[in-house]
């Protein structure tokens, strides 16, 4: 059973299904006061040739959307396990994650429209940039922010990627002058799927166009309410998850001048994670367990070690945490070594324990019976299965 079953409790899950990204030509959110993050401290490798699944989620920060960012804040970590039960000739794909905002005056862009995060590895960054999302009135472009998503994003090339965009709002899709229809259909021709989820009443999203935009971009359309507190089922579990995830971050050490700054935004991520509820933190917990989907190697020498065999063997001294200055490299290679057989004895824990969670959420789901927010959830589900299936993938 997937985690999605879990959005079948709440209509907060279809948003995090939502998104897309995109529009290098943006400046800054004025009510986002966050230093500028440099997209290229943390690169998406141009080696790897495997699949990848791409997601670029689009979020309307007018006034009214402060309830569908909280579902998105709710809902990150378990759209990511989501993507992790995914596979292609037996093997899980990198799972990217972008991040758009529009809709808000309070951006400096004449369509109002914003590149929070690209296409990245890096999922700390993602949720950083999320928490730090503000809602301000403004003009809600769909077409345009599609438009810029997927034009300006770094999609793989590989036609056996998936590539999706989910843009969440409430106002009229067809606004602005960009023609929404020409948008979708062009990214679509690139293998790029357009799902949209409507703020409001299904026959309103029909009418406003947001139904029309999906089915034109090869995708599926949603609607919820978004000022629905997003419902968890707490499970026997949970503590002992969430006490492998502190485990689980004393493997990790950080190298390099910004090393310890992503060092402490991991905790901080936690921490955030944990505000929302403590099954939120629990789903992270487990993301943090897929190697495919959690990489840290531009700032923790245990996955740089992993990615780089070589460079252990030329890192400067300058480079690495106090505790490890002075030693020689064999030693240094020593304490790599056993923190990754403890990083990995604590993500397969994580792994066994998340398939019983899973299991008594399912048995509580059927016990509780169905509604319209358990439709909804079967109709996300649905809804990647289906492209899963089309691009050649299994659960």
């Amino acid at each position: 059973m997937t985690t999605l079953k879990i959005l079948a409790l709440a209509a907060g899950t279809a948003f995090l299904s939502s998104g897309n990204i995109p529009d290098n030509r943006s400046t800054n959110n004025t009510n986002n006061n966050l230093p500028e993050q440099k997209v290229s401290l943390i690169p998406v490798s141009s080696e790897l040739k495997d699949n990848k699944i791409q997601v670029a989620l689009l979020l309307d920060t007018s006034n009214s959307m402060d309830g569908l960012i909280d579902q998105a804040k709710s809902r990150l970590w378990n759209i990511v396990n989501t993507l992790t039960t995914l596979k292609y000739n037996g093997k899980a794909p990198q799972i990217e994650i972008a991040l758009y905002e529009y809709g808000n005056d309070g951006i400096r862009d004449e369509n109002y429209i914003r590149q929070v995060a690209p296409l990245t590895q890096d999922l700390d960054l993602i949720s950083e940039k999320l928490f730090a999302l503000r809602t301000n009135g403004g003009s809600e472009y769909c077409g345009t922010v599609i438009r810029d998503a997927s034009a300006n994003l770094n999609w793989d090339s590989n036609d056996k990627s998936m590539k999706l965009i989910y843009i969440a709002g409430n106002e009229a899709f067809n606004q602005g002058k960009i023609n929404y229809k020409d948008v979708v259909s062009k990214a679509k021709d690139k293998n790029i799927y357009t799902n949209t989820i409507f703020c409001g009443s299904r026959e309103e999203g029909i009418q406003t166009f947001w139904q029309n935009g999906a089915s034109l971009g090869g995708g599926k359309y949603f609607n919820i309410d978004s000022d629905r507190k997003v419902i968890y089922i707490e499970t026997p579990y949970d503590i002992r998850i969430s006490e492998c995830n502190a485990k689980l971050n004393d493997t990790y050490i950080y190298y390099g001048n910004h090393g310890s700054e992503y060092r402490l935004k991991q905790i901080t991520q936690d921490k955030n994670a944990e505000s929302q509820s403590a099954s939120n933190l629990v789903e992270r917990a487990v993301a943090k367990s897929k190697k495919n989907a959690y990489k840290n190697d531009h700032w923790d020498l245990v996955d740089k070690a992993e990615k780089d065999a070589g460079f252990i063997a030329n890192v400067k001294e300058s480079e690495l945490p106090a505790e490890l200055k002075g030693k020689s490299k064999e030693e240094i290679q020593k304490t790599i070594t056993a923190k990754s057989a403890a990083r990995d004895k604590i993500q397969k824990e994580i792994e066994e324990l998340s398939k019983k969670r899973q299991t008594y959420i399912d048995g509580e789901m059927k016990k509780r019976g169905t509604d319209d927010s358990d439709d909804l959830g079967k109709a996300i589900e649905s809804s990647i299965v289906e492209l899963a299936k089309k691009n050649g993938y299994s659960l």
